[in-house]
């Protein structure tokens, strides 16, 4: 089990360099401390047991990041006490993260309601596995800003059977295309490290939330490989995710359909990058990341619910 940090600050040296990098170090500092707790709030705890679903990041066995999602009725996830999460549900056939759910791995778990744009996240370790489904305890809980997220409402689709998931390369198919290029909302799982590291609360995995207008995520292909670019808008200043890629510089990412339920899961190697030039190509961009496709896998009719605009409401 992991222990407290001894030093003063809440971050781990990647997060203070990309802070220093971007000016905001003081400013993210003085969040930091008000930002991270050891536990779930009760306002967190509410959210998780309220889900259809909960996005969730870790390590395959070769140490490569993966996005994926878990799904269910609402109160498939349970907070006994805001120390421990519980999951009723399992990731299907071929998941990457298959193996990942087990003690006493890391992974980084984020709730979110696009019908309210609330999200919170909570980084851990796996304590406990079994056919129901996985205990997780808390390293690291906080809340997130509502900024780009989509309002939609998800209308349960009993009738849906998932597909056969496909795998995809680093020459990314046309349907995978087509997904990143509709898509609105990516998901991003990143590390400290490639290993589990059993002695600092900040180090880990993690999963974050990136939206923007559809296509916000570029798409450049050549014959051997695909490359995505992704603009890097103004938050919280934590930079949690560029923190993690700047010591780790692998990630992974989740396209979700909200209109088939398809879900499209890629592993990349990646870059921030910092040139003017490039980041004047995306407006409001304040970086752009670029992810080099390894591999990824194809899941479709994933998700059993379709998710109805809610911008109006």
């Amino acid at each position: 089990m992991s222990r407290a940090y001894d030093d003063a600050s809440p971050y781990h040296a990647g997060e203070r360099t990309v802070q220093q990098r971007s000016g905001v170090r003081e400013r993210a500092e003085q969040l930091g401390r008000k930002l991270f707790r050891d536990f779930m709030p009760d306002q967190h705890r509410e959210l998780f047991e309220e889900l259809p679903w909960l996005l969730i990041g870790g390590l395959d066995d070769a140490a490569q990041p993966w996005a994926s999602v878990l799904v269910g009725e609402p109160g498939f996830v349970r907070t006994p006490d805001p120390f421990t999460l519980d999951v009723r549900a399992h990731l299907p056939p071929g998941d990457p993260l298959s193996n990942a759910l087990t003690p006493p791995h890391a992974i980084g778990l984020l709730g979110i309601q696009p019908e309210t744009r609330r999200r919170n996240r909570m980084n851990g370790r796996v304590v406990a596995a079994s056919a129901d489904g996985l205990r997780v305890h808390v390293d690291q809980s906080f809340g997130n800003c509502p900024k780009y997220i989509t309002r939609r409402l998800p209308i349960f689709l009993p009738e849906r059977v998932p597909g056969t998931a496909a795998a995809e390369s680093s020459v990314l198919s046309q349907r995978a295309l087509l997904c990143i290029e509709a898509a609105d909302t990516c998901f991003v799982a990143s590390a400290s490290s490639g290993a589990d590291a059993d002695f600092d609360t900040r180090e880990g995995v993690d999963v974050s939330h990136r939206g923007g207008p559809p296509s916000f995520v570029r798409i450049e292909r050549t014959a051997d490989h695909t490359t995505l670019y992704m603009p890097d808008y103004p938050g919280n200043n934590a930079f949690n995710t560029l923190g993690n890629l700047a010591r780790y510089p692998r990630a992974g990412l989740l396209f979700p359909s909200f209109e088939t339920g398809d879900v499209l899961s890629l592993t990349c190697d990646t870059e921030i990058l910092w040139d003017p030039a490039v980041i004047a190509r995306f407006a409001g961009a304040q970086r752009v990341v670029r992810f080099a496709v390894r591999s990824g896998h194809y899941f479709p009719g994933r998700l059993p619910f379709h998710w109805q605009s809610a911008e109006s409401t």
